[in-house]
């Protein structure tokens, strides 16, 4: 049996487990401070028995370097009292057992490749937009590392003031990908929370043009055989055809494959692990790990 950790923003996540069929699922934990939200994920992990080895997907920015003191540490995150806490290190030695660290958008890449919607593909990204926008890229079948990982959800974007006043609610680039799409977006913009719109509202217009626009930017970057967007926004399932479109509209042509013209349901796909890829990704990753 293995553990896993999705810890969000605003609730944590613990499971343990082999797989979907046998997951055992907590019921979520409130982000509060690190000190009573970990105790809570050790409390869980305690009451369950014998694990091989923990996986945490968490958000960020975290260090991933192994070589790195910090290895295992949330870093500069805006999370009130989060920032330079040593997240895997703690879990590691309360538990006595092996961790395997990355963060969340990832761990969802992995867990839609493993049990989900990218399972046949060996390059693609997963998305997810809600109160933030984060990606996981995953090329030749490994997540994608570099300086740090990837922070797609902080992709410039240009903005049209006379179709779109608001100018970005993000506290570092104003109007990137996150700033100008993400769940608290929408609400600025409009007013109410998206869930709250009509399903015709212009709003929808303005979301898939954004998506779009990053969508075709990781197109031509990453050349991905498949693009998952998932998150509390792409609940809005008209959004789907309109960001679709959007999409084949600005490559315009250029990249030639047949899943951007009549196969694009294909291409540009809902998860099929919903709110639970998260989760179940980092039991993939505790897997991986102990199989390395």
């Amino acid at each position: 049996m293995f553990g896993a950790i999705e810890a969000g923003g605003t609730e944590f996540v613990c499971a343990v487990g082999t797989g979907p069929t046998d997951a055992l699922v907590s019921e979520p934990i409130p982000t509060t401070t690190p000190a009573e939200t970990l105790q809570r994920v050790l409390a869980f992990f305690r009451a369950q028995g014998p694990l091989q080895a923990v996986g945490i997907g968490t958000f960020g920015p975290v260090d991933l370097n192994p070589a790195s003191p910090t290895w295992g540490y949330i870093t500069t995150t805006p999370k009130p009292g989060w920032a330079n806490i040593p997240f895997a290190p703690t879990i590691r030695d309360a538990l006595g057992l092996p961790v395997h660290f990355d963060t969340d958008v990832n761990v969802a890449a992995l867990g839609e490749h493993r049990w989900g919607a990218a399972q046949e593909v060996q390059n693609f990204i997963y998305l997810t937009i809600g109160t933030g926008i984060g990606g996981g890229v995953m090329v030749g079948g490994r997540l994608l590392h570099g300086l740090i990982h990837p922070e797609i959800g902080h992709m410039l974007l240009p903005r049209d003031p006379a179709w779109d006043p608001y100018e970005g609610g993000c506290p570092y680039h104003r109007s990137c990908l996150e700033g100008l799409a993400n769940g608290p977006a929408l609400q600025a913009r409009w007013g109410v929370p998206g869930k709250d719109l009509p399903p015709d509202h212009e709003a929808w217009t303005l979301e898939a043009h954004y998506l779009g626009l990053a969508l075709a930017n990781l197109t031509v970057c990453f050349s991905p055989e498949r693009l998952v967007l998932g998150g509390g926004v792409m609940r809005q399932t008209q959004l789907f055809p309109l960001v679709r479109k959007k999409v084949q509209y600005l490559l315009n042509g250029y990249v030639q494959h047949a899943l951007l013209q009549e196969g694009i349901t294909q291409f540009v796909v809902p998860p099929a692990l919903g709110d639970h890829a998260g989760v179940l990704g980092a039991l993939a990753l505790a897997q991986q790990g102990h199989v390395a």
